[in-house]
């Protein structure tokens, strides 16, 4: 068994992230159901895309205040329940156990492990004093710290030099397909995550864990 290096986003892997829910219960008045909050969603986050509101977030280059502004000025929400939205979402991300149990046994195994996450500041301070699971990497990049965004090329590059994983075999585990896609594009093999025994499975198929 070889050993590879293994880079993890982190909402919707390491950390539970259900938009959908967290508008039912920050703004049962705008989002009574799944249908209306799945068009709260797409009104405030536009899908995460390069370019969004949201993604100036992402990438360090606005505050949450000034986010909850822009939001409320596009959308015609109110403000303040924008910003509860905001401020809603670091305590939304407690960690998912069954993922973190798949790190530690990667690393018991003597795999490399490294984080690549599109995270704002805020959230990455909030999580960095808040998350255990961060001794077990050796190394990660969020987005805020870098001014770069998956799936953007630059950030992989950048993880690529900063992460020391020239002519490693390197797998990123994201649950978005277009992250998945650049990551492939620069030589890594890319698992989409749908559960950590889903995963862990193909790991063991590529040779990675033990069964």
């Amino acid at each position: 068994m070889g050993r590879s290096a293994v880079v993890f986003d982190l909402g919707g892997v390491l950390l539970h992230w259900q938009p959908l829910a967290l508008l039912q219960l920050v703004l049962p008045q705008h989002a009574s159901d799944r249908s209306g909050a799945q068009a709260l969603a797409a009104l405030i986050f536009q899908g995460f895309d390069p370019g969004s509101d949201w993604a100036l977030f992402d990438l360090g280059q606005i505050s949450p205040e000034a986010l909850a502004r822009r939001i409320a000025m596009r959308t015609g929400l109110p403000v303040e329940d924008v910003q509860a939205v905001i401020d809603a979402i670091p305590p939304h991300l407690a960690t998912l156990d069954g993922t973190e149990a798949l790190l530690h046994e990667l690393r018991a195994q003597g795999h490399r492990l490294c984080f690549l996450s599109n995270m704002p500041g805020p959230y990455a301070e909030h999580l960095l004093q808040q998350k255990p699971f961060f001794g077990v990497f050796e190394d990660g990049i969020f987005s805020a710290h870098v001014q770069q965004m998956k799936p953007d090329a630059g950030i992989y590059t950048l993880a690529v030099e900063r992460f020391r994983l020239q002519g490693q075999p390197t797998w990123f585990i994201d649950d978005v397909q277009r992250n998945l896609d650049a990551a492939e594009a620069v030589g890594w093999s890319g698992l989409r995550f749908e559960s950590a025994g889903q995963v862990r499975a193909q790991l063991v198929e590529a040779g990675l864990l033990r069964n």
